[in-house]
């Protein structure tokens, strides 16, 4: 008889630790989001624009439909990046955009490596973007940026 009363002290002492760690766990969470909240406002569209325009257009376009001046010469067809969202089932496939950026996927383009401008897109600030399974994704933050513009240029 003490030993089942025991048992059920137990419980109810693992109970309360549990609801006595709720008010920490609340806080926790809502610093996260917080944080998260103040590191989104560090995506800038325009400079993912500015990006773009620097790195990109060259070959994927100035209206990033993939006729870009230096298209001609490569070896496959320069992808419109304004239709990887309906290429993919309607969303926007951001890590995919991201290992092709900055080299994780590398795509041979003129007989070798599309360029890869991961070190210049690179950033010691990082913030975390959100996968289509709800997952996040740390990137820098200039990376961060032309993703969140290729995302904005979407079209079906």
């Amino acid at each position: 008889m003490k030993r089942s009363c025991n048992s059920a002290y137990s419980k109810l002492e693992i109970l309360t630790l549990e609801e006595e760690q709720m008010p920490v766990c609340r806080a926790l969470l809502l610093s996260i989001f917080a944080a998260s909240a103040a590191l989104a406002q560090d995506i800038d569209l325009q400079n993912g624009h500015n990006l773009y325009r620097t790195y990109c257009w060259q070959c994927h376009g100035f209206e990033a439909s993939g006729d870009g001046p230096m298209a001609e010469m490569l070896a496959i067809r320069t992808p419109d990046l304004t239709r990887l969202a309906a290429q993919n089932d309607g969303v926007f496939p951001i890590e995919a955009v991201a290992r092709q950026i900055d080299g994780r996927a590398p795509l041979l383009a003129h007989g070798g490596e599309m360029p890869i401008f991961g070190p210049a897109l690179d950033s010691d600030q990082k913030v975390a973007l959100t996968m289509p399974d709800g997952q996040p994704m740390f990137a820098g933050v200039p990376l961060a940026n032309v993703i969140f513009y290729l995302e904005s240029i979407q079209i079906e």
